[in-house]
């Protein structure tokens, strides 16, 4: 037998996903998920290859495609992000851009201010690297950032139609925590994949449009409004981190897919992109509206929820105390998946009996199925 391999020190921290472990089993046949934050099928673009020039089957910049990475500069002008092309930078899609920040700033010990619950992917990249975590209320910003040495050094946030709660901040919360952060030097991470799908008026403008002295990295994900499996997002970031981030990626997988990059790119420069984003919001915003129907339906006395105005989940407080582990066990059994809330706390042990429910993905006949028979699972145990 072979000498006990020697792992790194930081193995102790890898942990499984949990939503990863749940995808495995919605192909089975009959299985209805509302598990993943998967974008329905009948959103996806018809893209071709017609005309991409050989050229972008070569190697190609860190930074991404100029053109592409232009085009997200000027969109984010149109956020109050006033940046040059020089400050964007084109990813393999969200997770890599939480990895490699996570890479410049958390060590083993090493604080971050995050809200609990929260994307939990995040908090998987940010363990595994030995975080600190504080929890972080928007209405009481001030709790985690304490002025002078105590304040953490990162603020990852996710103030628009956040993963899990949908729940989106006002914009005096946004303002509270901005002044905070230029009074504190924390640097602010904010993630905002879910910006396009908008289905109610509501203040999206980001954080970092609102510093004025803090360094900040703002991140934006072409999955939800496009298609995930192009794996394509990207990182906006101040001027002093920027080469940092760089370096990272470099190391990391040296670019981006050019095919991807080059097929999104496409996709942005047809006249009608903004109508595009309007219909997509409005497919989404009927299938909110037949899921919200739904729970009225069959939840009533079950659990509490909020309309959310924009995103793709539903986050339901059970009214009991439920093992949600053992009840994910008995709907997959019955072929219905989702995510239990635990997995979105900073302190996983913490008995938090909610459900996050997609509302993207399943068809109407799936939807009404397998909401009729999560609740019948609920009533039984409650």
């Amino acid at each position: 037998m072979s000498a006990e391999i020697a792992f790194s020190n930081r193995i102790a921290n890898l942990r499984s996903s949990p939503i990863r472990e749940i995808l495995r089993v919605i192909d089975q046949p009959g299985m209805v998920s509302f598990a993943g934050g998967l974008p329905a099928l009948d959103t996806f673009p018809s893209l071709s290859l017609d005309g991409m020039p050989v050229s972008t089957l070569q190697y190609g910049a860190s930074e991404g495609e100029p053109a592409l990475r232009s085009m997200i500069a000027q969109r984010m002008q149109g956020m109050g992000l006033d940046i040059p092309a020089d400050q964007v930078m084109v990813v393999s899609g969200s997770q890599q851009g939480i990895d490699l920040v996570a890479k410049l700033f958390i060590d083993p010990g090493s604080r971050v201010a995050l809200e609990s619950p929260s994307y939990l992917a995040a908090l998987q990249v940010f363990n595994y690297y030995g975080m600190q975590p504080i929890s972080l209320n928007p209405d009481e910003p001030e709790m985690a950032l304490a002025t002078g040495t105590n304040s953490p050094p990162l603020t990852y946030i996710i103030p628009t139609f956040q993963n899990p709660t949908g729940n989106c901040w006002t914009g005096d919360q946004r303002e509270r925590l901005a002044q905070l952060a230029d009074e504190t030097g924390t640097v602010v991470f904010e993630d905002d994949p879910y910006r396009d799908l908008v289905y109610d008026s509501v203040d999206r403008q980001p954080v970092c449009a609102r510093l004025r002295k803090a360094s900040w990295i703002y991140q934006g994900s072409f999955s939800k409004s496009l298609a995930p499996g192009l794996r394509v997002g990207f990182m906006v970031a101040s001027a002093d981190l920027m080469p940092f981030l760089l370096r990272l990626k470099q190391a990391s997988d040296l670019h981006t897919s050019r095919i991807s990059q080059w097929l999104i790119l496409q996709q942005l420069q047809v006249a009608d992109e903004a109508s595009r984003l309007l219909l997509l919001a409005e497919h989404y915003r009927a299938r909110r509206d037949a899921f919200q129907a739904d729970l009225l339906k069959h939840f009533e006395g079950l659990a509490a929820w909020e309309l959310p105005p924009g995103g793709l989940f539903f986050w339901l407080r059970l009214a009991g105390e439920i093992d949600t582990s053992l009840l994910l066990d008995e709907a997959i059994r019955r072929n219905v998946a989702f995510m239990p809330g635990e997995p979105f706390f900073i302190d996983q042990s913490t008995r938090y009996p909610a459900l996050r429910l997609n509302f993207s993905h399943a068809a109407d006949a799936d939807r009404q199925r397998g909401l009729q028979t999560l609740a019948g699972l609920l009533r039984e145990r409650l």
